[in-house]
């Protein structure tokens, strides 16, 4: 029987333009791993996701989209990411610090500082950051009559 228990929700980034390039990414197969701040773990109030659970990844209309698989779980320093992880992520950045630089503008950016209740909110090579690693375990069923995008 299959568990009837809703998926918790895979979000990246604030509904929106970002949102749906990243979701496109995973979907695309380029994106396969995420970071997001431990502070807004804390702030949220939500454990670390453990290897092996599954989530829905949504996009910015609310809907899932796919099914994901936590495969690693790292906390770490911002200053330890490394370039395979920034190449993982699949959104095209050359250098750590071009990812960096990208990073920093979401992370400083009002929706996220909202988020964190801290209008002051910044990061340094000190900040301890999530480290994700997930895989693509099930796609939904194409609808009759969709048009190819």
């Amino acid at each position: 029987m299959p568990n009837s228990e809703p998926l918790k929700p895979f979000l990246l980034a604030f509904p929106g333009p970002l949102r749906d390039r990243l979701v496109r990414a995973v979907l695309d197969g380029v994106k396969v791993s995420t970071t997001g701040l431990l502070a807004e773990y804390e702030a949220e109030k939500e454990e670390l996701p453990p290897v092996g659970e599954r989530s829905a990844l949504i996009d910015s209309e609310g809907r899932e989209i796919a099914v994901l698989e936590v495969t690693e779980v790292r906390v770490l320093r911002l200053g330890d990411i490394d370039l395979p992880h920034v190449i993982d992520e699949g959104e095209g950045h050359a250098s750590v610090a071009e990812w960096r630089a990208d990073h920093e503008r979401f992370w400083h950016g009002a929706e996220m500082r909202e988020a964190l209740g801290d209008p002051g909110f910044t990061v340094d090579d000190d900040t301890l950051v999530v480290a994700e690693r997930f895989r693509v375990v099930e796609l939904p069923a194409p609808v009759a009559g969709a048009a190819e995008r």
